[in-house]
């Protein structure tokens, strides 16, 4: 195979939506305001005509959501066992086709435990997820302060729909202090999905990104990203006690609360070198010393 050749990619719809919708609503001071908000749209997933599960979705990346969803689950292990993903939004489905022999293996086992989890719209984890999990080898690597500061600064210009409408999360893949590829979805897990599967069609590693997001570091995140070779994730929101147990367990770095140049690292602190230390205000120095 020609090296320069493009990875294999299945048939696929282009059947993203538009993000937000013109509405009216009215203000404290009785006032008319033309506004926009989000969109939110059941979407079902079918592999081969039977009913996977369905996600609540702003609609702008079903094909990817679908199929970073599918790889995360663990439910299809190989993207070239995809013939073709097809959105239908008059029925509100996406079907997944797999070439004769290439669906879900073992179906009915991998279907059978389902966890719904704290995901925005309630997430779900079935067991083969958790089975495969501990699987994955993380690489160890190192993070600089200055870096982490200089990636929370690039991550400042996106959050786009956020801006217009609200009642969205954004996720982010990033390579250094720069943005891979940003995605905002009604729920934090569904735009790490849809990344996922921007990385399995463009056959893109995670062994040297960090993941952002604006929401909280759940057991589920951890996973998503645990699962998408990420090592390192950063959040403005806070962890979970599960979230956390998970990531010490896997070796992922995990930092949270992280806005402008604050910021906690709950796992990993030993892999960040501070070379960037705010000088500490007036009230800190004296909550510090006991004051």
């Amino acid at each position: 195979m020609d090296s320069n050749a493009r990875p294999y990619r299945p048939e696929m719809t282009d059947a993203g939506l538009a993000p937000t919708h013109a509405v009216r609503a009215v203000d404290e001071y009785g006032a008319t305001r033309d506004l926009r908000v989000a969109g939110e749209f059941p979407l079902t997933i079918k592999v081969d005509d039977r009913e996977v599960v369905t996600l609540m979705t702003l609609g702008t990346w079903p094909e990817a959501l679908t199929l970073g969803y599918l790889r995360n689950q663990r439910l299809v292990e190989d993207i070239e066992d995809i013939r073709s993903v097809d959105v239908d939004w008059e029925r509100e489905q996406v079907n997944v086709s797999t070439f004769e022999g290439k669906g879900i293996v073992d179906w009915e086992q991998k279907l059978s435990k389902r966890t719904v989890t704290t995901g925005c719209g309630q997430g779900t984890v079935f067991s083969c997820t958790l089975d495969k999990l501990y699987e994955m080898r993380l690489p160890e690597v190192r993070l600089t302060q200055s870096g982490i500061y200089g990636l929370l600064k690039s991550i400042s210009s996106h959050n786009e729909i956020y801006r217009q409408a609200g009642a969205v999360h954004g996720c982010a893949l990033c390579h250094g202090t720069g943005i891979v590829t940003f995605i905002e979805d009604v729920g934090r897990h569904n735009a790490a999905d849809a990344i996922a599967g921007l990385m399995w069609l463009d056959r893109v590693t995670g062994t040297d990104k960090i993941f952002y997001t604006t929401g909280r570091l759940t057991s589920e995140i951890v996973m998503k990203a645990a699962h998408m070779g990420i090592p390192a994730i950063l959040s403005r929101s806070g962890v979970t006690h599960m979230g956390l147990e998970l990531a010490q367990d896997l070796g992922v770095i995990m930092i949270a609360r992280a806005k402008g140049r604050h910021f906690l690292v709950y796992n990993g602190a030993d892999r960040i070198e501070f070379d960037s230390v705010p000088e500490r205000r007036p009230m800190a120095r004296a909550a510090v010393a006991g004051v």
